[in-house]
């Protein structure tokens, strides 16, 4: 072997290493908070939150305005964020990057800040309060203010996400279609929305985990009825760290088995 082809593959080797470290650090940095968790988590307290009039109705309360709100949440967002994405990649027009700009608003923005921002426009004393007034609706402190409130951080990741899938396709494929007489609707249905589905898939998860997640604009918005998240804090304000950390397992453990659930779907 000459002397430069074993300089070559020693050169290889300490850069794979580099890899390997800088990835189990990454995979260590996430990994041992979440063992943390688990392992401290103290089971009679656990199970007390759930079986004990004290505190079980609200627990499972919030777990399931949690779920409910962040499923609407996404769902909506999977409805208008599709077509939303196919627009943004396929289309060019008059103020696009000030468009593009403003929908990735509130990937920036402090949550806290967008709970102010939905409440200036939807709540009682908000712009659009007579239309919200004429449609017999509230958005302060209800299931209503939690799902905008979900909604509004989480629309970036599944506009971003599709357009990127989208800008991935060859316009030739369509435009194939088109030339054999499908019209733009159907092109769209039989040849776009396939190509993209795994990636559709992958938005409507990351759009619902971060749905999921959201605490400062619910806080602003709708402190009623509580999500998990809410609850999570106001335990460990009230009752320290060892409340917080028995509601905050079921949460992971939900989540983890969703994620892995999912993940083996589109494997198979």
């Amino acid at each position: 072997m000459s002397r430069s082809l074993t300089q070559q593959l020693r050169r290889l080797e300490l850069f794979l290493i580099a890899l390997s470290s800088l990835t189990s650090l990454a995979f260590l940095f996430i990994v041992i908070p979440v063992a943390s968790l688990f392992v401290s988590c103290n089971v009679h307290v656990l199970l007390q939150l759930f079986t004990s009039p004290e505190y079980a109705y609200e627990v499972r309360s919030a777990f399931v305005t949690t779920f409910v709100a962040s499923g609407i949440a996404t769902l909506i967002l999977l409805l208008v964020g599709v077509p939303a994405g196919y627009v943004l990649a396929r289309y060019s027009f008059p103020g696009k990057p000030l468009v593009e700009s403003i929908l990735d608003v509130p990937l920036l923005m402090p949550h806290v800040v967008s709970g102010i921002m939905i409440l200036s426009a939807f709540g009682r004393r908000g712009i659009l309060s007579p239309l919200v007034s004429l449609l017999g609706v509230r958005v302060e402190d209800s299931l209503l203010g939690v799902v905008l409130a979900m909604m509004y951080v989480s629309a970036p990741i599944m506009i971003d996400t599709v357009k990127a899938a989208v800008a991935s396709i060859d316009p030739m494929l369509e435009h194939v279609a088109r030339t054999l007489g499908a019209s733009r609707t159907r092109t769209f249905f039989s040849v776009t929305l396939p190509l993209i589905s795994r990636s559709i898939v992958a938005a409507s998860i990351l759009t619902w985990a971060r749905a999921l997640s959201e605490v400062g604009a619910i806080l602003i918005v709708a402190y009623y009825p509580k999500t998990v998240n809410i609850l999570v804090l106001e335990y460990f304000q009230a009752f320290g760290l060892k409340y917080a950390i028995a509601l905050a397992v079921p949460l992971a453990l939900i989540s983890i088995a969703i994620f892995s659930a999912i993940r083996i779907i589109l494997r198979s």
